[in-house]
């Protein structure tokens, strides 16, 4: 069993849902990241997303692609994110920590080479936004034999076959992308959310995380009462633009935005 079904497995016992945040590495500086990887533990996730800065992340919105700006400024590479990962691990063995990236820094590492690294450094699963499971297969043999969770995204507009492929591809969770558009583009429907969240776990057993659009402890439960778990990017991303230049101040910020998410999917159980 991964860290990461074990982490879900267990909240799914306790009939808790996930709260999952992310950032971009290096962003506001590296040397910060680790810091305030353990800042949103404490605040309450249960499972990271961090994210690989790039240089024409296509998937995100102009929250992030600012985020990867700056942590390029520093020349945060991919190699760079993975020491962050095992300096994490070096006081945090338990929290299931996820890379969410694009494909070209993973072949320019060489897949094996990326899959033992990331293996080493103590990383639990991979989100490749620009990688099709159909396209998988010299990465996922490789990643199974490693223990990586492969994990990929579902759209409002995926089919049901390929909802199946891509369930049969996966591992961990899948990731459902609440709205059509970049990261922070719209406001969520949850009506819709709740719909087609329903009829996902209709058709696969893994546990469904909902990214995009999840702004406050409001929107945090209610995509919490119809999906296995939350994903926190812009919002958290965007409190980190706001306080980059104030170190202590910004990780009071993002406990103090965290927090109340964790408070408010704890009280759906």
């Amino acid at each position: 069993m991964s860290r990461i079904e074990g982490v879900l497995k267990s909240l799914k016992e306790q009939g808790r849902k996930a709260l999952i945040p992310y950032i971009t590495a290096g962003d506001p500086h590296p040397d910060q990241t680790v810091g305030l990887m353990h800042t949103l533990v404490a605040a309450g996730a249960d499972i990271i997303e961090l994210g690989v800065p790039f240089s024409d992340p296509m998937a995100d919105g102009p929250v992030i692609q600012l985020a990867c700006e700056r942590a390029l400024k520093f020349n945060t590479s991919l190699r760079d994110v993975l020491g962050m990962v095992k300096e994490f691990r070096k006081t945090d063995s338990d929290t299931p920590v996820v890379l969410m990236g694009y494909l070209n820094p993973m072949e320019a590492m060489g897949y094996e080479a990326f899959a033992d690294a990331a293996a080493d450094a103590g990383l639990d699963g991979v989100l490749t936004v620009d990688l099709p499971p159909e396209e998988a297969d010299q990465v996922a043999p490789l990643f199974a034999e490693r223990k990586l969770d492969p994990i990929f995204l579902l759209a409002p507009t995926t089919t049901d076959e390929r909802i199946r492929a891509i369930s049969e591809h996966s591992s961990g969770y899948v990731y459902y992308v609440s709205i059509k558009g970049v990261t922070g583009s719209a406001t969520i429907d949850v009506d819709e959310v709740a719909r087609k969240v329903a009829h996902v776990h209709e058709l696969t057993a893994l546990p469904v995380g909902v990214g995009f659009g999840i702004r406050d402890a409001e929107t945090a439960a209610a995509v919490g009462r119809v999906s296995d778990g939350v994903i926190v990017g812009s919002v958290l991303v965007d409190t980190i633009a706001r306080h980059q230049t104030d170190p202590d101040g910004l990780r009071k910020a993002l406990t103090d935005l965290l927090h109340p998410m964790r408070e408010a999917l704890d009280s759906l159980s």
